[in-house]
Formats: structure tokens, C-alpha cells, sequence
């Protein structure tokens, strides 16, 4: 017997994962709708009826272990999904999924192939503010796009994003081919699902660290704009292998940004973070740099647009506290903090890449622009909602323990430092930041800082002493930050 499928929400993209479902018939058959309009409850769409309210019809259920709930309603609010999770629990399913709030399925470009599992980041932080994506897109149609760090969270989920762009050609650009082999394979099959439009889908392996290949790259690829998401993120990792940091962050980025320049790219985005705002790590010192970097790219580019989007940390990256979290909860915890007053912004990664995606097109050059993050929020918050998604309760069932705040890490990250301001954009949600007073260095000594870099990063016999120096790498960071 097939297992009975109950989708949550009766609107067009339950009806029309429904009319896959029935298609598809080797998924199972859809059993009921399940909504809170009074104007559908009582309907028959496509055979299956309209049962409602949904709490009081989900317990009225008596699933069976292989049946499954899909929660097909992408723009409603997170804490009404925690509610119907919590309801479906309760009636005895085991197997929950979800249809992600991305804005190819607000605008009802809705496919089974995007609905998965529910987890904890779903319920977490705030709703996502609609964007019409193809619109939005629209200076990409016929266009190709590189995507460095493609197989990364951020840029794994833009390519997946530009897939409704209408582009001629999608460049998935990183160094490790295991990362670039999964998106590549997403991708194609998200297209024979039928999602998106057609865009050839070219995987490249290659470093940012290799100049000579990335100019060469850029002559070849012809790409008309560059989303460049690279780079090494993970703070205390960076500060035990800093010149590795300073290396792979500045040098790539400026490799990236020379070759760009040269071979006629006309709209570049760099994609930097809150740590570059009063950098305490090194990984937050290499980004600022970058910001730095494109600024001065800007300044002397006769055509095109060189910008920057920066924004906080985003909701289940690799490497954030969301995996980390889950693996803790799952061998019974403890679950580690490192401390109770540490506070972070959150945005899930689906609405940070739409937000810059949009900025793409609307971003003028040499411009800096934030994303805005809402409020900020406590790590220790965030452990307890997830003990509690899993059906324990914090610090009975699962212990909390604190670990103690890491190398480089700050207690509060900041958005914007003393000497900014950001002004609207009439875009909501993403704002531009400015220099409060304009900085007095020129351009001609900033780039004195970074040839002073460079020996550190690049072995030269001239100065060979300094080579791979981490000591004298941070004096320079140190000595740099103060100076600019």
C-alpha cells in the first residue's frame, strides 16, 4: 500500500506539489489537505479532501509509521511553523517535511524536488521579506555568472537561486572538487525536476591563489558578472594558520579583482562579513582588507561596478553552531556555549543570498552596502530552542555547558564601525553604509600595506626571513588597522 501524504496548506503550492505527487505516483498518494481557511475546509481539490482547523484535523489523524506531513505554505511566518511542527508531532508523525520560504516558491514555482526535512533553522530567527527573485534577476538574463566558493553554504545556494535568472551560463568556480561535484549535480537534477530555467552549468576547479590561472580564467570565461563568495571563514581555525587566511582572503580576492578589471566584467560583488567591522580576528582584519580592496578596485575602473555586500552570520552555514549543535544534542549533549551574554545576528541563507542577488543589479559602484540583520541574538537562546525542537528540555535533559570565548572571537559583533553610517536604499532590507568622515589615506598607501603583505604570503629571496612569519603577519595587521 502507498503511504499517505497530508499536505499542510491547501493554497497553489500544496495544490501544485499535489499534482506532482499524483504524477509521480511512486511517492505515495495524497491522503488530505490539511488548512485553517474556512473557505477551503470542506473543498475536494484533485480527490483529496480539505480537512480543518489544522490542529483539531491532525488529531483527529491516526498516521501510520510510514506516512508523511508536508508543510507546503513558504510564506508564513517561522513561529507558525514551530506551531504546526509541534502540532504534527502530537498527532503521531514521524516524518515532517517542508517547502523552503525561497521566493521562486512565493511567486508558485513550487517542486517536490525543494521540499526536505524539517530542522531547527526553519523555526529559527525571523521571516524572510518576500522578493520577486526573477525580477530581481533580470539583469542576468542571457548573461554568464561566476560563482566563486560555489560549493559553499552562501554560494551553493546562490547558484541555486540564479537557476531562475534566465543566464546563458553558470560558472561554478572552488578548490574543492567534492563541493563543486555536489552543486553540480543538485543543479542538474533541480532543472530536470523542472525548476528554474535552462542555463548551461560549467564546473571549474582551480585556487584564487594562482594569478596566472585566474587571469587566464577570466579571458576564457567571458563572464559578464562575478558573485565571489570564497573565502576561509571559520575564526579560531584562522588564527592558528593566519598567513593561510591573509593568503587565500586578500591575495584571491585581489587575483579575483584584477582579472575581472582586465577582461571586461561588468558587475562584481564581494560578498564580506561583520567581522570586518573593528577586526579583532584575522579572518575579520582579511575581509576588511577585501572591503578596502574593492573600494579601491572601484576607484579606478573605467567600466563596470565593483561592490560589497556585508552581513552577519547566516543560519546553518558549515562550520556555524547550528551542525555543531545538532551533533551535540544527538550523542545526548552536553550542548558547548562560549559564553552566556555571547550574541550574534542571524539570517537564514536562503534570504541573505536573495537580498544579495538583488544588490547585483541594483548596487552602484564602489559602493558598500549592509543587509539588515534585525535584532541580534543569544547563542545560549538558540541552543535551548534547538534542545527543545528535539523534545528535550535544556539543562535537564540535555546539559549546557560554557566553554570559554575563543581567539579572535568578540562577545558582540557590530554592524557598522564608529566612523560609518548607513543610509536607505529604498530597497527594504538592504541599506548602504558610508564613512562618516572620508578617510585620509590614499590609495597610493594602502597599497604600500599590502606589498608589505605579500612577502609574508608569497615566498620572494629578497626578503625571505619574512616568509610564512606569522608573527610579523600580525604585527603588520596590527600596525595596518591602527594606520588606515
Amino acid at each position: 500500500m502507498n503511504k499517505r501524504i497530508y499536505i499542510i496548506g491547501a493554497g497553489f503550492a500544496g495544490q501544485t506539489l499535489a499534482l506532482e505527487i499524483r504524477k509521480k505516483a511512486v511517492f505515495g498518494q495524497v491522503a488530505a489537505f490539511l488548512d485553517d481557511d474556512v473557505e477551503k475546509i470542506g473543498r475536494v481539490i484533485d480527490g483529496a479532501p480539505v480537512l480543518g482547523p489544522v490542529e483539531s484535523a491532525a488529531q483527529a489523524l491516526s498516521p501510520l509509521s510510514g506516512d508523511e506531513a508536508i508543510i507546503a505554505m513558504p510564506s508564513t511566518t517561522q513561529d507558525y511553523q514551530g506551531k504546526l511542527y509541534a502540532i504534527l508531532r502530537g498527532a503521531g508523525f514521524q516524518k515532517i517535511r517542508i517547502l523552503p520560504a525561497i521566493s521562486q516558491i512565493i511567486q508558485g514555482d513550487a517542486h517536490l524536488i525543494q521540499t526536505r526535512a524539517i530542522d531547527p533553522q526553519d523555526l529559527l530567527g525571523r521571516a524572510p521579506v518576500p522578493i520577486n527573485l526573477k525580477e530581481s534577476l533580470a539583469y542576468l538574463r542571457g548573461k554568464r555568472v561566476l560563482i566563486t566558493g560555489a560549493g559553499g553554504s552562501i554560494g551553493s545556494e546562490l547558484c541555486r537561486q540564479l537557476l531562475s535568472g534566465g543566464a546563458e551560463r553558470l560558472y561554478l568556480f572552488g578548490h574543492g572538487e567534492n563541493a563543486i561535484y555536489q552543486i553540480d549535480r543538485e543543479l542538474r537534477l533541480l532543472q530536470e525536476e523542472g525548476v528554474g530555467e535552462r542555463a548551461s552549468i560549467v564546473p571549474v576547479i582551480g585556487d584564487l591563489k594562482d594569478a596566472p590561472y585566474i587571469n587566464f580564467l577570466l579571458s576564457r570565461l567571458n563572464a559578464d558578472v562575478v558573485f565571489h563568495a570564497a573565502a576561509y571563514k571559520h575564526v579560531p581555525l584562522m588564527e592558528e594558520n593566519p598567513v593561510a587566511a591573509v593568503q587565500n582572503n586578500l591575495f584571491g580576492a585581489e587575483n579575483l579583482l584584477k582579472a575581472a578589471q582586465a577582461h571586461g566584467v561588468k558587475r562584481f560583488v564581494h560578498i564580506t562579513t561583520d567581522k570586518a567591522v573593528e577586526p579583532r580576528s584575522v579572518y575579520g582584519m582579511s575581509k576588511y582588507l577585501c572591503e578596502r580592496l574593492v573600494a579601491e578596485t572601484a576607484s579606478t575602473a573605467e567600466s563596470g561596478a565593483f561592490m560589497a555586500v556585508r552581513f552577519g552570520n547566516v543560519l546553518g552555514s558549515r562550520g556555524s553552531i547550528i551542525p555543531l549543535f545538532e551533533k551535540q544534542i544527538a550523542k545526548g549533549g552536553p550542548v558547548t556555549v562560549t559564553h552566556p551574554d555571547m550574541k550574534r545576528w542571524f539570517m537564514s541563507i536562503p534570504e541573505a543570498c536573495s537580498l544579495t542577488l538583488k544588490v547585483g543589479g541594483v548596487g552602484e559602484n564602489g559602493r558598500l552596502y549592509l543587509l539588515d540583520m534585525g535584532d541580534p541574538v543569544k547563542i545560549r537562546d538558540v541552543a535551548e530552542q534547538m534542545i527543545r525542537f528535539y523534545g528535550f528540555e535544556p539543562d535537564k535533559d540535555v546539559k549546557i555547558v560554557y566553554t570559554g570565548v575563543r581567539p579572535g572571537e568578540k562577545l558582540d559583533e557590530k554592524l557598522v564601525s564608529s566612523d560609518e553610517k548607513t543610509l536607505e536604499t529604498g530597497f527594504n532590507r538592504i541599506l548602504r553604509v558610508e564613512k562618516i568622515t572620508p578617510p585620509t589615506e590614499d590609495a597610493c598607501a594602502f597599497r604600500e600595506w599590502i606589498e608589505r603583505l605579500r612577502p609574508i604570503c608569497y615566498f620572494d629571496e629578497h626578503q625571505s626571513a619574512a616568509y610564512r612569519d606569522a608573527a610579523l603577519l600580525r604585527e603588520t595587521l596590527h600596525d595596518m588597522f591602527n594606520g588606515v
